[in-house]
C-alpha cells in the first residue's frame, strides 16, 4: 500500500489545479484505509488480543471529531485504528518531527498530510526565544489544510508517553495521567472549531501491572485493551477569542482541560478497577 500512497502524494505536489490534487488526495486516503483494514484481519487472524472497545455507537465518517486520549505507549496508535478504523474519518495525527526519518513510514506520514511538530524543550526556548509559537503556527496551518473535509484530528494533550518518572518530575496532580497541554488544542479549535462535530474523549486502558509495547503486542503477548469512548458536545465558548492575548480566555480553556482530565483520570481508576 505504501507505494501508491507515496505514487499519489507525489503526484498532488506536481499537477495543476486543485481538483487534481484534490482527487490525488483522495487517494492517498483510500490507501491508507486499505492499509489499517488489512492490518485489523491480520490482527484478527493472528492476535490473541481481545479489543473492549465501548462506547463505538453512532459514529459516523461523514462527520468532523476531535479525539483527545492518554498516551502510554506505541501500542496507543494500532488500538485507536482497530477500534475507531472504518468508523470515523482517517485519523490526522500531530507527530515529532523526528519521525520524518523513519525509513518509508516519514514519507508515508508526509503524504497524509500529518503535522510535524518541534516542540522544543523550555531551556532550548530560554536560549531562542523566537522559537516560541512554531508548533502553533504549524498546528494553525495544518489546521488550514483540513477544513471543509470530515477528519478526526487525534491531540495527545500530554505531549509524550506516561511514565512513572515524568509523572514525577512533573508533580502531576493525576494519578494515571501527565499534565495536559491546552496551546495545541485551543488553536486546533480556532482553526477548525466550526467544523467539528463532536469531541471524542477516549481512555485507553491495558489490564495488568504494566503497559506493553509495540513488540509484546505483535508477538501475542497483550490478553485485552479495554478503548472507552465518551462522546461529548464542543461548547463554542471554546474557540471564540484568542488563546495567547487573552489571559482571561486562557484560563478558560485551561480549565475546561483540566476537567477533562480530572475525569479522565477517576474514569482509568474505574476501568483498571474493574478489569
Amino acid at each position: 500500500m505504501i507505494v501508491p500512497l507515496l505514487l499519489l502524494a507525489l503526484l498532488r505536489l506536481i499537477l495543476p489545479g486543485r481538483p487534481l490534487k484534490a482527487y490525488c488526495a483522495r487517494g492517498v486516503m483510500c490507501c491508507a484505509e486499505g492499509w489499517v483494514e488489512i492490518g485489523k484481519r491480520i490482527f484478527a487472524r493472528l492476535l490473541p488480543t481481545v479489543w473492549d472497545v465501548r462506547g463505538s455507537a453512532g459514529l459516523r465518517r461523514d462527520r468532523s471529531y476531535l479525539l483527545v486520549c492518554n498516551h502510554q505507549s506505541w501500542v496507543d496508535i494500532p488500538t485507536l485504528l482497530e477500534a475507531l478504523g472504518g468508523r470515523v474519518p482517517f485519523f490526522k495525527f500531530f507527530l515529532k518531527r523526528e519521525l520524518i526519518w523513519i525509513p518509508f513510514l516519514g514519507l508515508a506520514f508526509w503524504a497524509l498530510d500529518y503535522p510535524f511538530m518541534k516542540r522544543h524543550s523550555k531551556a532550548y526556548l530560554e536560549r531562542y526565544p523566537e522559537r516560541r509559537g512554531e508548533d502553533l503556527e504549524i498546528t494553525r496551518r495544518a489546521c488550514a489544510r483540513f477544513r471543509g473535509i470530515p477528519v478526526t484530528l487525534v491531540n495527545y494533550l500530554e505531549g509524550t508517553r506516561f511514565t512513572p518518572l515524568k509523572h514525577a518530575r512533573q508533580a502531576s496532580p493525576y494519578r494515571y495521567l501527565l499534565r495536559p497541554k491546552a496551546g495545541g488544542l485551543a488553536f486546533a479549535l480556532a482553526s477548525l472549531g466550526p467544523q467539528l462535530d463532536a469531541l471524542l474523549d477516549v481512555t485507553l486502558v491495558y489490564p495488568g501491572r504494566r503497559v506493553p509495547g509495540f513488540w509484546e503486542l505483535i508477538s501475542g503477548r497483550v490478553a485485552r485493551v479495554i478503548v472507552d469512548i465518551q462522546t461529548r458536545e464542543l461548547d463554542p465558548a471554546l474557540w471564540q477569542d484568542n488563546y495567547q492575548s487573552d489571559a482571561d480566555f486562557r484560563r478558560f480553556v485551561q480549565a475546561w482541560v483540566s476537567r477533562l482530565w480530572e475525569e479522565k483520570d477517576e474514569r482509568i481508576a474505574r476501568l483498571r478497577g474493574a478489569a
